[in-house]
């Protein structure tokens, strides 16, 4: 569902993205991780279409989201890890919006937005302004307008910042079970336990460079780490830097 081909991205003379090529299959969950300025946020602003390529191209379904944007885009769902919400909306209202977006029917707004913020615990304050809204409530707000279109792709920036255990652990199930249905999951994070929790696979990037990439295990076995991943990555990174 997501795949890059030697994508590269550069700002003047610096390179923040070099050579990425990745393919992340239906039902996967994939965690991109690296240090900060390594390239992570760069790459996910490339497949969302959000910056050009200066070299390779992105595709989402299939779909090159340069070329053929509005098709890859209907099959993105994307958290930012900033995302910005329209304060003087309820989240009633701010689905509304999103869903208007999409051009979603009706009958099918009528149904999913209840569902999502249900399922999201948001229903006794689906009609208070989200200026309002705990840091906590906004990210629920902003993952069910991501999951309202039913997309077939989940593009997250730490996705867990700001949430209290009982909501990250919401949150993780809903992506799990996303993934179970057929959605490929790229979550970008700090939170190394989480992806070692969570993914199936992980990519880490550094200097806009992937060094390394496959299940924790495979890379155990390929770095010779007999740690967490957060030993093996700061035994990796550490490595390159020197």
């Amino acid at each position: 569902m997501i795949e890059t081909e030697h994508l590269r991205k550069e700002f003047g003379d610096v390179v923040a993205v070099e050579d990425l090529s990745l393919r992340i299959p239906p039902g996967e969950f994939f965690g991109f991780l690296g240090p900060n300025g390594s390239g992570k946020t760069t790459t996910i602003k490339l497949l969302t279409g959000l910056l050009r390529p200066t070299r390779g191209r992105a595709l989402i379904g299939g779909h090159d989201i340069q070329q053929e944007h509005l098709a890859a885009k209907r099959l993105i769902g994307y958290v930012p890890d900033t995302p910005y919400l329209y304060e003087k909306l309820t989240a009633r209202e701010f689905l509304r919006f999103v869903g208007d977006l999409y051009e979603l029917p009706e009958a099918a707004l009528k149904q999913r937005i209840p569902e999502l913020l249900d399922l999201f615990g948001l229903t006794p304050v689906a009609d208070r302004l989200i200026e309002d809204y705990s840091h906590g409530m906004r990210q629920k707000a902003v993952m069910a307008a991501c999951l309202l279109h039913e997309p077939r792709v989940i593009i997250i920036d730490e996705p867990m910042v700001g949430l209290d255990p009982q909501s990250a652990h919401l949150v993780k199930t809903i992506l799990r079970e996303q993934c179970r249905q057929g959605v490929s999951v790229f979550m970008s994070t700090h939170t190394l336990s989480l992806a070692e929790d969570v993914c199936d696979r992980v990519g880490i990037i550094l200097k806009g460079r992937l060094v390394a990439l496959g299940t924790v295990t495979e890379l155990k076995q390929q770095f010779g780490s007999e740690g967490d991943l957060e030993d093996l990555f700061l035994d990796l990174t550490g490595r390159i830097v020197q």
